[in-house]
């Protein structure tokens, strides 16, 4: 008696051991295929030892390119992670562009786009430019309110940046030109409206 169940003793941990081993094999199939790691698109910055994916628009895209949108590091920026194709990553790849300086580049990137995506894309130019030229720094400004002025001629904010700009750099043809165009589009008796007299009025003088 004490022998059978010996023998059925030993079957089971038999078999038991066969199972786990089974266990183990397929367990290993198993991760060298369905848990293989997804695989995203490494980040081209060979400093950068992170992957990144993918920005879903081109907003999103401009937004993570925008401390790298400078004369220092614009160019490299872009051919490691260009913008997203079509009409909207070419105006935003302009915006980061002309905010980088580098206008005559982002004018190249806006002539690509068809006749009515031309004004479009100076929108989004002047949205990205705007902030530096409303805290006062219209010089440094002045390049892109230009470019956006190009392309969207009655576009009154970017006409006023643009005189306020030239007029702060002396060249007062080209600031009056600009700020009496402002005057045309732009009817509000306010502060921007003043200001716009005002620089006239001392061009006159």
């Amino acid at each position: 008696m004490r022998d059978k169940s010996m023998v059925i003793l030993i079957a089971a941990l038999s078999a038991f051991a066969l199972s786990g081993l089974a266990a183990v094999v397929f367990s290993g199939a198993r991760s060298s295929t369905d848990d293989r790691p997804t695989l995203v698109r490494s980040s081209r910055d060979p400093g950068s030892a992170s992957p990144v994916t993918d920005p879903v628009t081109s907003a999103e895209w401009l937004a993570s390119m925008r401390p790298y949108c400078n004369p220092v590091d614009v160019e490299t920026r872009l051919s490691w992670s260009p913008a997203p194709e079509g009409a909207e990553g070419t105006m935003h790849e302009a915006a980061c562009l002309a905010l980088a300086g580098r206008t005559d580049a982002a004018r190249a990137r806006l002539l690509t786009l068809s006749a009515q995506d031309r004004w479009k894309g100076a929108g989004v130019v002047f949205e990205v430019g705007h902030p530096a030229a409303d805290a006062g720094d219209d010089v440094a400004a002045g390049p892109l309110m230009e470019l956006v002025v190009e392309f969207w001629p009655n576009h009154y904010m970017a006409l006023y940046h643009a005189g306020a700009a030239r007029f702060e750099a002396g060249d007062e043809s080209l600031a009056g030109d600009y700020l009496e165009r402002f005057l045309q589009e732009y009817k509000i008796e306010d502060g921007w409206q003043g200001s716009a007299r005002a620089m006239l009025h001392e061009i006159g003088d």
